[in-house]
Order: C-alpha cells, then structure tokens, then sequence
C-alpha cells in the first residue's frame, strides 16, 4: 500500500493495525508526506511522489470514488484474480484532494469502497478489514456472513 499521510496513533491507526495483523501476509505501507498549495499542486506533488514509491512491477489500484464497487464476494473474485497476475499488489490511496489523473492513468485497476466519501486515513482500515473478509471469504472462514443484508 502506498498511502498519502504520515498515520498517528489514534482510532484509525488502531483500526488499520487491528485488521492488517489478521491478514496474511499484511499490508506493507509506504506512506507519502502530505502537500501544501492549491488543491491541483497539492494532487499533482502527491500523484508525482505516489508514482515514484510504486513498485515498477506492481499491478496498482487505485482507491478511487469513481472506482468499481464490488460487494465482499465480488472483492474476493477480484483479489483471485489480481494476485493470479503474479505481480505484487499495491493499492494507491491519496490525500484530502484526491489522486492526480496520471496515478488514475497508470491504474490497472480503480476500487472504491461506496459512493460516500471516507477520510483518506479511514480509507486504510476500511480497505484492511475488506481485505482480511475477502481472504476469510476465499478460505470459507465464518468472519463473513454472506446470508447478512
């Protein structure tokens, strides 16, 4: 995970921390300093530094509203499949202002995680606690209740 924003200890950081120790193997997270300026600097310094901390060999995706949406079964489909490429995964999660057309342009992929809006460092253990379902999902663990609404 290459991610915009130093993460402080707090309730996200406990999130993220809860959910990526149940992953195997967890998420490594590079994270990226925030920008200061107009918001269109800010996306491009960020989009700019996001691009030079991607794993050149990785498949990238891009944490975007505009993203597919799949439900918790869809999202383990796709990790099946995205790690059936054999490239390492990294999935790009920007800052306040968003991400920068040219980390959306050098994508494989766009997930988003709903139409509404989440903080960029909730977006972290949101993404942590689907990931971890989509492995329970994939293993027929019982942490994902499929027959709940």
């Amino acid at each position: 995970m290459v991610a915009v924003g130093r993460l402080k200890p707090g309730p996200e950081a406990a999130l993220f921390a809860q959910h990526n120790a149940r992953l195997r193997p967890p998420l490594a997270v590079r994270e990226i300093a925030e920008a200061r300026g107009a918001p269109s600097e800010v996306r491009r310094r960020e989009g700019a530094a996001l691009l030079a901390a991607l794993p050149p060999a990785a498949l990238a995706i891009a944490l975007d509203l505009g993203g597919h949406t799949p439900d918790s079964e869809g999202l383990a489909t796709l990790l099946e499949r995205w790690e059936a490429s054999g490239k390492p995964l990294a999935f790009l999660i920007g800052g306040a202002e968003g991400l920068d057309p040219a980390v959306l342009a050098r994508a494989e992929h766009r997930l988003s995680l709903g139409p509404m809006t989440w903080p960029h460092f909730l977006v972290r253990g949101l993404l942590a606690e689907q990931l971890y379902r989509a492995q329970a999902i994939r293993a027929g663990h019982p942490y994902h209740r499929a027959w709940r609404p």
